[in-house]
């Protein structure tokens, strides 16, 4: 698979769609904090997770949890630049790299390490950031997010949560294009669990055919998120991948493009069910 092949099986909807590894690079992340803290214990789990599947590897080195504080960019560069520059060197070209930041400052610095995807969980509410994207011909993921990780799930609120989130994403969008980002170069994502309640939650993924259909490469990210939990009584972080994989497989059938996981064996085995099941009735 060449560096652009990725891109192109994106966009090919006869091709299945494709997993990002998570490889959160902070001590408090909500259910991998510290995990992977050094460059060689996140180099050997991006190796596992591309074994097991993964075409793009996720990097951030802010935590974006409920109640999470900014960290500052010299700290996120602390964290992620080695890290990025270890898995450039060690890994296939095939393989993507994406920057899980909201600072245009890190996104540049990762994309000169060679990063070629700028995950921003604000939805471009900096227009730096959307322009350094097209400067640097990156993609770049929109995600909706209501209000800050600090205080977004106090009470978050919605008239109707569905066409306001995707009315967000579409605006966003066009912002990215005005900026000069290509189309093709972009995905949105409804933000699960990012100023949501469960309800709100559950709304988004049962609506998932309107935000594939949107014009826009769709991107999910439920991985062991707390509102399955409480559905499922379970506690653990770690005890949520078969719920996790329910949202896989329900996402292929709704034409998500890309799944943001920390499991990827499990979510690639949803995945390829899915996609087969759905194939073999097209």
């Amino acid at each position: 698979m060449s560096d652009l092949a990725w891109q192109q099986q994106l966009h090919n909807p006869n091709s299945p769609p494709l997993l990002m590894g998570i490889l959160n690079v902070t001590p408090d992340s909500f259910s991998d904090g510290g995990r992977h803290f050094t460059p060689a214990s996140a180099l050997a789990q991006a190796q596992l997770m591309v074994e097991q599947g993964a075409s793009i590897l996720d990097v951030g080195g802010e935590s974006t949890r409920p109640g999470a504080l900014p960290v500052n960019d010299p700290e996120q560069l602390r964290r992620v630049l080695p890290v990025l520059l270890a898995l450039r060197a060690k890994l296939p070209a095939a393989i993507a790299l994406s920057i899980d930041t909201r600072s245009a400052i890190v996104a540049r610095a990762a994309l000169d390490a060679g990063a070629q995807i700028i995950n921003d969980v604000s939805g471009g509410r900096d227009h730096g950031l959307l322009e350094l994207a097209a400067a640097k011909q990156a993609c770049v993921v929109l995600m909706h997010m209501q209000g800050e990780p600090a205080t977004m799930q106090l009470a978050p609120r919605y008239e109707d949560v569905v066409g306001e989130v995707l009315a967000f994403l579409l605006s966003a969008a066009a912002a990215a294009e005005q900026c000069g980002v290509p189309r093709e170069r972009i995905l949105i994502d409804p933000g699960i669990g990012f100023g949501k309640t469960r309800e709100h939650n559950l709304r988004l993924l049962a609506a998932l055919p309107q935000f594939a259909n949107a014009g826009y490469a769709l991107m999910l990210g439920t991985s062991r998120k707390r509102f399955m939990g409480a559905i499922c009584r379970e506690t653990a972080f770690t005890a949520l991948v078969g719920a996790t994989c329910a949202t896989t497989a329900l996402g292929v059938a709704a034409g998500v493009r890309v799944f943001r996981v920390h499991d990827v064996q499990a979510n690639r085995q949803a995945l390829e069910v899915a996609w087969a099941i759905g194939q073999s009735h097209a």
